[in-house]
């Protein structure tokens, strides 16, 4: 349930050029300058000018309390965590206290400031858990909190907005989840004996959807230019109106973001660290994306649904394929890319249904036809995933071979098609033998790529213009 706030401020963009505000920046930078991949301080030399940093930053914090009395407690926690890390002699960090009281899961209001200070790492940005700090804001417009009271439950959701940020969020990270952030396992207090160390429960997990849709917008309307595509008028809309795609993109992660654990699961490829084929996770991903998709169909047709979830509902369709066919098959290298095998495989099955065609160097989409044969490639994802619990995991692995390749033709030196895969080896022998571009670029995206990288290379860290939201 979320609380009802009472705001000492108009919000977190009062803060982005408080003084504290800055000097946390700047302490984090400084303690960064410090640190080793694992957030330690181990060289004595460094520890004064460590003290004074995180002096710096217990003050900062400490003034910028009053401004979030959502977060009290977590943040007088962060506070009590950075002093025990001094103690500790500048060690391994652990945070588990203040991360155990951070719950931006329980004010989900629109407009709920936000400021996060952790030792972390930032996904798609860098794997060391240096001192980062994020000033945002929730992200809850009233349609959505429509559908998440009701038919689209997520209680762990929580669309955020970047006001301000230290820079190991000058990357492409566009997530703040709980599992980055450095914690010791440890017995809950009163628990009973023998209970074993654990990490805190992820109650949890937050999207940056302002990073989602301006890096949206920049992309496809380059691609648009480039592949001459016409689009229809709230099409284009969606790539003019930075508010109306943030929106949209709120609503695809919502439904997104709840798929992963609903479904017919092979057994929840993302929650038990295995190693498997990188293609498995490109399709599991795309399941997750087709059933927003879907689900925004549902809602079209549905005579019920409201005007603003429906307008919203038709934007999902056009995100998740623009989205899909232009950015994610062109992002990234091509060593193990599954979000880069997952866009080529939905643009090569609107291509093959003749849904989408690349005729006289233009683009074409037929828009009435594609809503169909978008939920028939999700019906033959969710039929693999069906039947997977009654096949053994390797032989599920080359039924998601085999359906992919229906679509994308595997590299020629690929040991699927020269039957020198080790069906008789370990899962991690079968995984080393599968080729780090299993799936290569088409001709069309060869060439696509050289135009449009720039542009999709360009949009790390960018953000939303605040001042629209």
């Amino acid at each position: 349930m979320s609380m009802v706030i009472e705001r000492t401020t108009t919000g977190g963009r009062d803060l982005i050029q408080h003084s504290s505000w800055l000097q946390i920046k700047e302490a984090c930078v400084a303690l960064q300058g410090f640190q080793a991949s694992d957030g330690s301080i181990a060289a004595a030399k460094n520890h004064s000018r460590a003290r004074n940093a995180l002096t710096a930053l217990i003050e900062g914090i400490a003034d910028l309390i009053p401004h979030f009395p959502h977060d009290e407690d977590y943040l007088q926690a962060v506070v009590a965590d950075c002093r025990a890390w001094e103690a500790a002699g500048f060690g391994i960090p652990d945070f588990y206290e203040s991360l155990s009281l951070f719950h931006p899961e329980r004010t989900r209001v629109d407009g709920t400031p936000h400021l996060v200070v952790f030792p972390m790492y930032t996904q798609n940005g860098s794997t060391n858990r240096f001192f980062e700090a994020v000033l945002c804001e929730t992200i809850w417009p009233d349609f959505v909190a429509g559908l998440e009271s009701g038919s689209y439950s997520n209680a762990l959701f929580v669309p955020l907005r970047f006001l301000d940020y230290t820079p190991g969020y000058d990357t492409n990270s566009a997530v703040l989840f709980p599992e980055s952030v450095a914690v010791t396992p440890r017995v809950p207090a009163g628990s009973p004996e023998g209970t074993p160390a654990a990490l805190p429960a992820f109650t949890w997990g937050g999207i940056f959807a302002d990073r989602e849709a301006a890096r949206f917008r920049s992309v496809v309307r380059h691609a648009v230019e480039i592949t001459k595509l016409d689009l229809p008028s709230d099409a284009q809309a969606l790539l003019d109106d930075h508010t109306l795609s943030e929106k949209t993109f709120v609503m695809w992660d919502l439904i997104h973001d709840r798929t992963h654990m609903r479904g017919d699961l092979p057994f929840d490829p993302f929650m038990i660290k295995q190693r498997m084929p990188f293609y498995l996770y490109g399709l599991e991903e795309l399941r997750c994306d087709l059933t927003a998709f879907r689900e925004a169909v549902s809602l079209l047709r549905a005579k019920k649904t409201d005007p603003v979830t429906r307008q919203h509902a038709h934007l999902v369709l056009y995100a998740v394929v623009f989205d899909r066919i232009f950015r994610f098959p062109l992002t990234g290298t091509r060593v193990r890319n599954y979000d880069s095998v997952a866009g080529q495989l939905l643009f090569a099955w609107l291509h093959q249904h003749r849904v989408l065609h690349w005729t006289d160097t233009q683009l074409t989409i037929d828009w009435d036809a594609m809503p169909d044969v978008v939920v028939a490639l999700s019906d033959r994802i969710n039929e693999l995933y069906w039947r997977s619990i009654d096949r053994p995991k390797i032989v599920h692995w080359l039924a998601a071979h085999e359906l992919i390749s229906e679509v994308l033709p595997p590299h020629p030196a690929s040991h699927f098609l020269s039957g020198t895969i080790p069906l008789e080896g370990t899962p991690a022998e079968i995984t080393d033998h599968v080729h780090d571009d299993e799936f290569p670029l088409s001709m069309f995206y060869e060439a696509l790529g050289k135009k449009l990288g720039p542009t999709i290379a360009a949009t790390a860290g960018i953000t939303g213009p605040v001042a629209q939201a």
